[in-house]
């Protein structure tokens, strides 16, 4: 079974404050005549399921483009945690979740939220946690909330705390209708330069297929 765990990205699907709405203008219409229908976009890379590059908050850090691929392509492990805010640990999660985990994916409240709903509150990382998975030879951790630091950080520790570990992150999954439990993980970024992050396309394929 495929579990598609991507956002639907629309005019009115909610970003993070402050930061540019997805927007479609039309350059040529078939209505209208044109041979072809052929719309431009515009959007923040950060627009609903996404991935962030090193470059959104590390000096000459990587773009997509250079991003670790491998680590967006694999083994996966959806959990379901019951904390609605603040920084998540270990303790959050049964054992049997982090250990051996190469890929994970945090299940919150957030999954029920619809697209165009901004969340009020949302767990986000701890550099606790990130180091336990590190540990655990975890590459990729993603969560359906908005951000894997808290909402009002500046300093961003657990962006950097992934970084340091060699780990990559999903932010903004809907994984409202996925069991927890061991999966495929397909997430591939754009291969955009220059960028601070890539919208993704992100699957889920049972393991038993």
């Amino acid at each position: 079974m495929l579990y598609d765990i991507t956002r639907t990205v629309r005019p009115t699907t909610a970003v993070w404050p402050g930061d540019a709405p997805y927007r479609v203008d039309t350059a040529a219409d078939m209505e209208a005549g044109s041979s072809v229908n052929l719309t431009t976009l515009s959007l923040s890379p950060h627009t609903g399921t996404h991935a962030d590059a090193y470059f959104h908050y590390t000096r000459g850090g990587a773009s997509p483009s250079d991003m670790p691929l491998s680590a967006y392509i694999g083994p996966a492990r959806v959990a379901t945690v019951s904390r609605r805010d603040g920084p998540l640990s270990p303790d959050d999660f049964a054992p049997s979740a982090l250990a051996g985990v190469q890929r994970l994916l945090i299940k919150s409240h957030v999954s029920g939220l619809p697209d165009d709903q901004w969340p009020s509150e949302f767990p986000y990382l701890s550099v606790m946690l990130i180091n336990a998975l590190a540990a655990h030879g975890c590459v990729l951790i993603g969560l359906d909330s908005p951000s894997v630091d808290a909402f009002d950080s500046t300093d961003l520790p657990c962006h950097n705390a992934i970084r340091d570990a060699g780990m990559v992150n999903l932010e903004l999954c809907q994984l409202r209708d996925v069991p927890d439990g061991d999966y495929e993980l397909i997430a591939l970024p754009l291969k955009l330069d220059a960028a601070c992050g890539s919208p993704v396309r992100a699957v889920l394929r049972s393991l038993r297929e």
